[in-house]
């Protein structure tokens, strides 16, 4: 079984990017994240409503980091430490199987610029390195096209089609599920 330990937090770099802890001041780029139309669209989730409820959001996520249950990485752009454009996490892990579920958005600013795809690639290298993961799943909305496209770059394999498998304001959705498993972090 896994045994997680997320302290102190893994800050991760990459050509263009670095992955840091989120703050509470990043609580207004975060709440641009979690209630733009254009971010929400594929995503199925109410949206935040006010900074207060994206800054207890905050601190839960840094309470499950510190319980080892999860882990959220603010992106922002290397030579903008302080400017968080998105972010990327870990979570549904399961200890039991090796396996956890990866997560992500950023600001429209920047779509089309691989940066999701750079973000992923560091992520995944760091769940197999030292997170011990044996695979890592991602699930999208099958009008996420954009989405699809980076995880598949990411070396992502497009595992299985679930049909309605949510419901969000009186409708059905259904997801794709993408997959990477350790032995594949060669091949991206």
């Amino acid at each position: 079984m896994l045994e997680l330990n997320f302290s102190p937090f893994p800050v991760l770099h990459t050509q263009r990017l670095l992955l840091r802890e989120m703050i509470t001041a990043d609580a207004t780029e975060l709440f641009f994240l979690r209630s733009d139309p254009k971010v929400l669209q594929h995503i199925g989730r109410e949206p935040a409503k006010s900074i207060t409820e994206v800054e207890e959001f905050i601190t839960k996520r840094i309470e499950a980091r510190l319980a080892n249950e999860a882990i959220m990485w603010g992106i922002a752009l290397a030579d903008k430490p302080a400017t968080m454009i998105g972010s990327i996490c870990y979570w549904n892990i399961q200890p039991d199987n090796y396996r956890a579920e990866i997560g992500y958005n950023l600001h429209p600013d920047h779509w089309g610029k691989g940066i999701i795809t750079e973000a992923i690639r560091e992520v995944v290298k760091y769940g197999f390195a030292m997170m011990k993961l044996h695979s890592i799943e991602a699930r999208t909305n099958p009008a996420n096209i954009a989405s699809g496209l980076a995880l598949e770059k990411a070396g992502f394999i497009k595992e299985g089609y679930l049909r309605e498998e949510f419901f969000f304001k009186g409708q059905f959705f259904d997801s794709v599920i993408y997959s990477r498993l350790e032995k594949d972090i060669a091949d991206a």
